[in-house]
């Protein structure tokens, strides 16, 4: 009987993706893999619902089953409470989970692997004495900021939000100031957020092991210091075995239709487009402000573009989970630009097929939000970057993009909220007219 693995994935999409790339290596390996998934619906959460939709029609090998739904769930909203809720969740599905763990047959199960943000299930495998490993889907530049917050500030000491952009120096990583942290990290010690978001970073350390979507190649500096035996500051608490198990990045699509961007694409001279895509969640949608700037921009550059444009959230965050609205180009850009643009620009609303567009030899640089996801598909294509952090970890991404690998050019003005079409017109002619960038 093949030993079977328990991927136990988390809500967010960019966080399922990864761990369903990692089940086709451990599928190659000789297990069988098993994904037990929270009953989310398609009205509750349509991005996550769609990609397990997309990924249990590709991937007839692994076995998907839905645990059973919990009565009267915490809300779970694009909001401040978001996280908070999101624990509550998984910790009352820890039920469920014990009761599908034991349902499967003795001794069969090698391992359960669990979302970084699920880790309060750690509590379920060591009570059945299963292997239990956390799997973090960012970068291990993060992981090592992330696993030294809770000792980096004593309780005299100022919040990092009263730090500002004063430098924090921690090991593994360039400095960084104190502002690029999560926004879970800057709120007052005492809140109840706060507290939730430490309790679940230290709670990694409990894992038989922490498996990271990164390569050592990549982050030499930050693997050695989440290796080294004297990286936590109190000698009685143990770092898990680190293991590096990126680069897990998603297959080009095998859709018989192609995107029709693909075949614009196709019409364009070598690595003579940038590319603008900011993730694929309403939190990386910009305001119509903003949108009308990076539109001057890009035609004030010159350059051919593809961008991909949603509409603005507006008041309703919670619409970050739910149905995108259809743009309405002409009223959220200026007037008259793609009739201008037409032929050396294309605009796409709502999604495009980044993995593809990114390999595509008419791509010449990538403007991002720095999601780690995308980034590494950026990596491997060999693509340039332009960096414009928006929320979660990206900031921190954008200090180790930046300082460390250098494989990327910060959009410095986003930390003024508003990226003048100056700038934008600027870092496009800069990458692309670089005689350097390749």
């Amino acid at each position: 009987m093949k030993k079977t693995v328990v991927l136990y994935p988390g809500l967010a999409v960019g966080h399922f993706v990864p761990m369903m790339q990692l089940a086709d290596i451990l599928l190659e390996e000789g297990y069988a893999v098993v994904a037990a998934l929270i009953d989310i619906t398609m009205e509750q959460n349509i991005p996550f619902a769609a990609a397990v939709d997309r990924v249990t029609a590709s991937k007839p090998s692994i076995t998907f089953h839905t645990l059973p739904r919990i009565h009267n769930p915490p809300t779970v909203t694009n909001d401040v409470q978001l996280l908070l809720g999101y624990f509550e969740l998984m910790r009352r599905y820890n039920k469920h989970l014990h009761e599908f763990l034991s349902s499967l047959p003795p001794r069969s199960i090698h391992s359960v692997i669990m979302d970084s943000l699920s880790n309060v299930a750690l509590d379920i495998t060591k009570e059945l004495g299963i292997p239990a490993y956390s799997f973090f889907t960012s970068n291990a530049s993060t992981l090592a900021v992330f696993l030294q917050l809770p000792w980096v500030r004593t309780e005299s000491q100022p919040s990092f939000k009263e730090l500002g952009d004063a430098t924090l120096n921690l090991q593994g990583v360039p400095p960084m100031p104190a502002s690029h942290l999560i926004e879970e990290m800057l709120e007052d010690p005492e809140s109840e957020i706060y507290k939730a978001m430490t309790n679940s970073l230290s709670k990694n350390l409990e894992a038989d092991g922490i498996l990271v979507n990164t390569f050592t190649s990549l982050e030499a500096r930050a693997v050695e210091a989440l290796t080294d035996p004297q990286f936590l500051p109190k000698s009685e608490i143990k770092m898990p075995m680190l293991l590096c198990v990126g680069p897990l990045v998603e297959d080009a699509a095998e859709t018989k239709e192609k995107h029709q961007c693909l075949a614009w694409l196709n019409e364009q001279p070598e690595h003579s487009v940038v590319f603008l895509c900011f993730g694929s969640t309403g939190a990386g949608n910009h305001s119509e402000v903003q949108l009308k700037e990076i539109a001057v921009g890009l035609e004030s550059s010159g350059h051919r573009f593809l961008w991909v444009v949603r509409a603005p959230l507006g008041d309703n965050p919670e619409k970050a989970f739910g149905v995108h609205a259809d743009p309405d180009l002409h009223t959220l850009l200026p007037e008259g630009f793609l009739e201008r643009t037409k032929g050396r620009g294309l605009v796409v609303k709502l999604w495009a097929p980044q993995v593809d567009v990114l390999r595509h030899k008419a791509i010449g640089a990538f403007m991002t939000h720095c999601g780690w996801n995308s980034i590494l598909e950026g990596i491997m294509a060999g693509v340039p970057m332009l960096c414009w952090p928006l929320y979660a970890e990206q900031k921190m991404n954008k200090v180790f993009m930046v300082e460390e690998a250098e494989i990327g050019l910060e959009v410095v003005g986003w930390q003024e909220g508003l990226v003048k079409a100056e700038e934008v017109e600027a870092k496009v002619r800069l990458v692309l007219d670089s005689k350097e960038r390749r």
